[in-house]
């Protein structure tokens, strides 16, 4: 990505734009680079764009779950002094923009979440924790998306780094069961937080049921699907995705 990382006090992170501030968040294997578009497209919209990086390979083991990093979001909020955000979270991202709304509901003025875990149990690192050979890993990570093509040798290269890495491989098996057990179902329902869904119709890891599911239990939310669509969709569809997004706020009056 273009944009330069800032780094202050504990935080490095992204921020483009003037206006109502969207905090984006990233997912277990996903780089800031994944929400160029993002970026690039609300930037222009009136939004202030922040990318927080998530430490997740940097806390404690013991603080290596969904709670403590919907705190350090809390906590890089007050930093930066934002009244009300919007959350924008993909897979792992979703699911602490979710924990940290349940937390703070009065900070976030709305949600969106694409690809997200907190409801489905093998939405996070299925199959990546065992140390494999570079082409497993390199189907592992085509698979996200519809098209493979979307898995740059980039993309491959940093998941196979991962998974090679003892010490980020213990963190990403501590990850997926903290999102098993911080499951969000019974918090849903009292979650008056307005909330836009974006999902891939051929999500293989949260599959479109999930979709369904949080949009069944969320009381204010919308559910909107992109076709040829994997788990990625600010990716492999960036312009259908900034669009759908754009308008749903637009119509929310944020």
């Amino acid at each position: 990505m273009a944009h330069r990382l800032k780094k202050e006090k504990d935080y490095r992170y992204i921020e483009v734009g003037e206006g109502t501030p969207i905090i984006v968040l990233h997912g277990l294997m996903g780089g800031l680079s994944n929400f160029e578009s993002v970026t690039k497209y609300f930037s222009t919209k009136g939004y202030k764009v922040v990318i927080p990086e998530l430490p997740i390979y940097t806390m404690s083991l013991l603080k290596t779950n969904v709670k403590s990093f919907a705190k350090y979001l809390h906590d890089f909020i007050e930093f930066k002094g934002f009244d009300e955000v919007i959350l924008l979270g993909n897979s792992l991202g979703g699911h602490i923009g979710l924990y940290h709304t349940k937390l703070y509901p009065k900070k976030v003025k709305a949600l969106v979440i694409t690809g997200s875990s907190g409801l489905y149990e093998s939405a996070m690192g299925g199959g990546y924790t065992k140390r494999s050979d570079y082409e497993v890993i390199k189907k592992k990570a085509q698979d996200v998306f519809y098209d493979p093509e979307i898995a740059t040798k980039e993309i491959v290269d940093e998941v196979y780094e991962t998974v090679n890495d003892r010490n980020k491989l213990i963190k990403t098996l501590a990850i997926a069961k903290s999102a098993i057990r911080h499951n969000m179902a019974k918090d849903l329902p009292n979650m008056t937080t307005p909330t836009c869904i974006i999902w891939g119709k051929n999500d293989t890891v949260t599959p479109p049921e999930v979709a369904e599911e949080f949009n069944e239990l969320l009381p204010d939310s919308e559910l909107f699907w992109i076709d040829k669509c994997g788990h990625a969709a600010m990716m492999e569809h960036p312009d259908e995705f900034n669009e759908i997004l754009n308008n749903w706020l637009t119509k929310k009056g944020f």
